[in-house]
């Protein structure tokens, strides 16, 4: 298993998930949660497994809630760019990868 690092802002899109999910039902957040979880597992095991996507990332989409796992491969360890929502523009998280 790969080390699994988090971009900032990544962790901060997790957060902001998990309080929308939140105020709508326990039941939710716990089950995207789990489907975060899931994803992070999966992807660690075997991270080129995942389609190829923009910018030299990969993307792992849950497959209940409207999320992508985005991330790359560097240094011997997964770096997840975003945990995006599928409704917003693709790429828009393109700018983490530059610094």
């Amino acid at each position: 298993m790969m080390e699994v690092l988090f971009f900032e802002e990544a962790n901060a899109e997790i957060e902001e998930g998990r309080a929308w999910y939140r105020r709508r039902s326990e039941v939710a957040e716990a089950a995207l949660l789990r489907e975060l979880n899931h994803a992070i597992e999966m992807v660690a095991e075997a991270p080129l497994r995942w389609a190829k996507y923009i910018s030299g990332t990969r993307r792992y989409v849950f497959p209940t809630y409207p999320y992508s796992l985005i991330f790359f491969v560097a240094n011997d360890a997964v770096n997840v760019v975003a945990v995006a929502h599928d409704k917003r523009k693709p790429g828009y998280w393109r700018k983490r990868l530059r610094r």
